[in-house]
């Protein structure tokens, strides 16, 4: 490779975004080099911005990128199973693939690991400084995982890898849905649409998701049109229990709360539950209040509450092999995608805090 740097951006401080130029790392046995083509803006990468999900700074983000290995050493490709050349997804956090965690698939939680070394979160102070997504060129660890892309997805849409396995494993996987389940999303932004696609790919018999008023119109639609819902409520114009059960015959066997900073899903995922239910808790609150939450439902009701945190490893595969399907128009949603020097406009538009309205992918493509 005869390129030895490579521009960056850097999160120097709360909503201060700065290119650097950076030295590239050379190779060794058991690392590599990916050059980033895209990388894909999760609900964190906005967060991280503005301030409101606290990060070590100064930092790289990015944590849903793709890219072309460009160099690689012997026993990273033996290990990873790919070589110089290969496109990949480059999955947040690093695995031992020893232990405990790691063996069950439960990588996020691999103890050598974990959140201090993710791709995204990692500050530029650790060698080599290259450990996210808004950069020319991303460094690759030992220990990361790689997936690789199907040559039928651009690198765009194969950034969606991370929230469709999300919605893969938040929707199927975890609550285990069967055929014929009625299955209520809340929330109606990328997850929530990869949520209402898996369900219905599990067989739901009827899938309801639900949104916040004009800035989640478009997206309703959407879900009902293309990402298999059956129905979709604005709550601030009618009130779902009501509405599923006048649509479904009944309430939910499966609710899938995948809601940002929205304090009050905890409470509404109860009362869309039907008795023996069960919740999958993918959305962070951003609080400790829960507003018109009453545990004792939880008993009245006997429902099964699933803390969801993260995708797994086979879902990343399947996510991987539905984008591909093109079963689903991931390739059309409306997106925006940015080069270094756009990110800041493109993260306040994610956050809501332009007049227009957000896309509902993201990517930044250095």
């Amino acid at each position: 490779m005869t390129q030895t740097t490579c521009r960056a951006a850097v999160l120097e401080a709360p909503r201060r975004l700065e290119i650097r130029e950076f030295p590239l790392p050379e190779t060794r046995e058991d690392d590599g080099i990916l050059k980033v083509e895209a990388c894909g803006l999760c609900g964190s990468d906005h967060e991280q911005y503005t301030g409101a999900l606290p990060a070590r700074m100064p930092v790289i983000p990015g944590h849903e990128t793709v890219g072309i290995i460009e160099e690689i050493g012997p026993l990273a490709s033996k290990r990873w199973g790919v070589k110089a050349g290969d496109r990949v997804a480059v999955v947040t956090n690093q695995s031992c693939r020893e232990c405990e965690n790691c063996r069950a698939g439960n990588t996020r939680y691999c103890p050598s690991h974990g959140i201090k070394d993710a791709y995204g979160f990692t500050p530029i102070a650790e060698a080599p400084s290259l450990w996210g997504g808004y950069a020319e060129y991303q460094y690759l660890a030992p220990d990361t995982l790689v997936y690789k892309i199907p040559d039928s997805l651009t690198p765009a849409v194969a950034t969606l890898f991370n929230p469709v396995g999300a919605g893969i494993r938040w929707g199927k996987t975890l609550p285990n849905t069967a055929p014929g389940d009625v299955v209520a999303v809340m929330g109606p932004g990328i997850r929530g649409l990869a949520v209402a696609a898996a369900a219905r790919e599990a067989g739901a018999g009827f899938v309801m998701i639900t949104g916040v008023g004009p800035r989640d119109s478009d997206r309703l639609e959407l879900a009902m049109a293309e990402f298999g819902a059956d129905l979709a409520i604005d709550i601030t114009e009618s009130d779902p229990v009501a509405a599923l059960r006048k649509a479904a015959g009944g309430l939910a066997d499966v609710v899938v709360d995948v809601t940002a900073r929205a304090p009050a899903a905890l409470a509404g995922s109860i009362a869309l539950s039907k008795i023996g239910g069960k919740i999958v808790v993918a959305g962070t609150r951003g609080s400790t209040d829960a507003p018109g939450f009453m545990p004792d439902m939880i008993v009245y009701k006997e429902l099964t509450i699933l803390g969801a945190f993260g995708v797994d490893g086979r879902d990343f595969e399947e996510a991987l092999e539905l984008l591909g399907s093109n079963k689903y128009p991931f390739a059309v949603l409306p997106r925006r995608c940015a080069s270094l020097d756009e990110a800041p406009a493109l993260l306040e538009s994610m956050a809501g805090e332009s007049d227009e309205p957000p896309p509902v992918h993201g990517v930044i493509t250095p």
